[in-house]
């Protein structure tokens, strides 16, 4: 044995303690950087609200967690669900898939999600739903919706009388800054497979934590 290296009873030296000390820790950064990328990509995924569309709910800057798993095992999304999804082209240039009249929202997107872009809005109209909008507020089947968590247009705007069929496997999202808020009364409903989870907890900035 060289000068200076001790040894233990069992004929492990200080050396080999100290390498097989490192390699575990390695081991253990290298365990949970891959479980945080395994629950990031297959079941919660935070996201930075990067829009004031949400407000009052979600404020510019505010962080949620988003469920990537409540909709792919037999959950279905909901009305008043809190959504993120990839939005069509054209969303942000308030681009319809298909002609319609002023007073009518989108009926259809057009058929190509936006890559590498996520929205965030609330669901309004779920399929087989019957949509108008009167003075900022969702009339679904007939029935006007109770929105307390909105922030309304301007009097007298945000009116589109004109009804939409929420087609079989797509979804009317709406923000709730109501005159603020690029959404499927501009570019159509959403298509359940541009959908990436439901947005269910806000957990920064500290005073915001909560549930949504």
């Amino acid at each position: 044995m060289n000068a200076g290296q001790s040894q233990s009873p069992s004929g492990a030296t200080a050396g080999d303690r100290g390498h097989g000390s490192l390699l575990e820790l390695v081991l253990i950064v290298a365990a949970a950087v891959a479980l945080a990328f395994l629950i990031q990509a297959f079941f919660i995924k935070p996201y930075r609200i990067p829009s004031e569309s949400m407000e009052p709910t979600l404020d510019v800057g505010q962080r949620v967690l988003v469920s990537r798993v409540n909709y792919k095992f037999g959950g279905t999304p909901d009305r008043n669900d809190i959504i993120v999804f990839h939005p069509p082209v054209g969303a942000e240039d308030r681009t319809c898939g298909v002609p319609h009249p002023e007073a009518q929202p989108c009926p259809a997107p057009v058929d190509r999600e936006e890559k590498g872009v996520t929205f965030i809005k609330r669901v309004i109209g779920v399929p087989g739903d019957v949509v108008t909008i009167r003075d900022s507020h969702a009339v679904i089947n007939g029935k006007v919706q109770k929105e307390p968590f909105i922030r309304p247009c301007a009097p007298g705007t945000c009116t589109y009388p004109k009804p939409i069929k929420v087609p079989p496997d797509h979804f009317f999202m709406m923000g709730d800054n109501r005159g603020e808020s690029d959404d499927s009364r501009f570019w159509g409903p959403v298509p359940r497979k541009w959908i990436i989870g439901q947005a269910f907890f806000t957990y920064w900035p500290i005073k915001r934590v909560g549930i949504l």
